[in-house]
């Protein structure tokens, strides 16, 4: 049985490994992605507020096998960033990704969003495919985003 709940300091050495695993995988170990992010090991600490919220989805043995978060994105007026969905290997393709992404969207909407905004790279071919098929619609990188390792920009509306 999976359970998913808001992380907990006991959580982030589980979910910083999943994270970092993903990114040497998929070549994106480099400056400008969460890879090098100081809160990357202690995402409990950052996230726990109404307009920042992290989630981990448990297995029936307690590990953590994914998560996923969002925060206000300050750009864009009722808007959510969806931040940081990342599955363990073995878990990958099970359709978790989906149900992940419909929970981080109804609690943005819960939180009194519109919208969900998020980043991602061409490197990431499977979470690409995902965030299409739940509705994301890629738009131009914003002109304010100046730091990002990311290539690809989308937006749905909730």
């Amino acid at each position: 049985m999976l359970k998913y709940r808001e992380i907990t300091a006991a959580d982030n050495t589980q979910i910083a490994k999943i994270v970092r695993d993903n990114l040497e995988k998929y070549n994106l170990d480099i400056p400008g992605t969460v890879y090098y992010d100081e809160g990357l090991d202690r995402l409990s600490d950052i996230y726990g507020t109404k307009d920042k919220k992290y989630f981990v989805i448990e297995d029936s043995d307690g590990t953590i096998i994914g998560g996923i978060g969002f925060a206000k994105f300050e750009l864009k007026e009722d808007t959510a960033e969806l931040q940081k969905l990342y599955l363990a290997e073995p878990v990958k393709g099970s359709g978790l990704g989906y149900e992940l992404i419909a929970l981080v969207e109804k609690k943005m909407i819960d939180s009194g969003y519109k919208y969900a905004y998020l980043e991602t790279h061409d490197n990431l071919k499977a979470a690409i495919h995902i965030y299409e098929k739940c509705g994301y619609r890629e738009i131009e990188k914003p002109k304010e985003i100046v730091h990002s390792a990311m290539n690809r920009f989308y937006i749905k509306s909730l």
